[in-house]
């Protein structure tokens, strides 16, 4: 199980860490902490001496009734941070949180190596072309609407059975186009509640069924601080005790903000499936 990246064959057989880097004022988590050169570079450094093979960068925050972002805006802040941290790491392997076909190719272009669709080429209909053209690895997520209304969108009648209904759909619609390296994210907190985020954990395995490498992103999201009557300040604990969870029902990338307590996560989950 292996994904090209800009040539690099990464394997997925291991699970591997993704650490996160918005460049949003107005992220949940960590809005507006990483505004100037010094700042980015230093969290980039971090996260890729802790063990984060994937830096994922994001200009448009996606939390629940986040402002929107026009795509002039998105790619002035995006554009310099992906020249930034690829002059100073030319190693490192740029995933790009983008559902914009204009961003991610002006992203590639600059040396990104990787598209992490919130809308899974819904929101704009030429992203998988530009996909296919590009020919990178594409992580499709699951969710309705838009993260402005996304939770109005909360009602199913089996949320397991159709998400894997649109990851069915989607999955065809790019493989149709040609693109071949995709990673499906099952989109923890986008159009769903409390409770269907915790069902849609309970049986995540299932998902395995459709034979694409899992991405988990649940890193101190509500679903965990408003279970523990907390804030996603300190909700790394229980970040970390559902990331073991994940891993057991077949994540191959957790997508943190957190990479050194992740990477001591999947090493003990190793050790522990190494036991038999």
């Amino acid at each position: 199980m292996t994904i090209n990246c800009n040539g690099k064959l990464i394997s997925l057989d291991q699970p591997k860490v993704m650490g996160i880097l918005n460049v949003t004022p107005d992220s949940f988590f960590d809005g507006g902490k990483y505004k100037d050169e010094s700042s980015i570079l230093q969290q980039v450094e971090k996260m890729l001496f802790q063990g984060a093979t994937f830096i994922d960068v994001g200009a448009y925050s996606s939390r629940p009734g986040a402002l929107e972002v026009d795509e002039a805006k998105e790619l002035k802040r995006i554009t310099p941070i992906v020249n930034l941290i690829l002059k100073n790491f030319p190693e490192a392997v740029l995933s790009i949180d983008t559902f914009r076909s204009n961003v991610a190719k002006a992203c590639i272009e600059r040396g990104a190596a990787i598209i992490n669709d919130i809308s899974a080429g819904v929101q704009d209909k030429n992203m998988l072309s530009t996909i296919a053209e590009l020919k990178v690895p594409y992580i499709m997520m699951h969710m309705r609407g838009t993260p402005q209304n996304m939770q109005q969108k909360t009602g199913y009648e089996d949320i397991l059975k159709e998400i894997l209904f649109f990851f069915s759909e989607r999955l065809g619609a790019a493989k149709a186009l040609g693109i071949t390296d995709m990673i499906i994210d099952p989109g923890f907190g986008f159009a769903k509640n409390l409770k269907q985020n915790y069902e849609l954990l309970n049986h995540m395995e299932v998902l395995n069924v459709i034979e694409h490498p899992l991405l988990a992103g649940i890193s101190r999201k509500s679903m965990i601080y408003k279970t523990l009557n907390t804030t996603a300040e300190h909700a790394l604990n229980g970040t970390t005790a559902l990331h073991m969870v994940c891993l057991q029902k077949g994540a191959k990338i957790l997508r943190v903000h957190d990479v050194k307590e992740a990477v001591e996560c999947i090493k003990l989950f190793e050790q522990l499936n190494a036991q038999g």
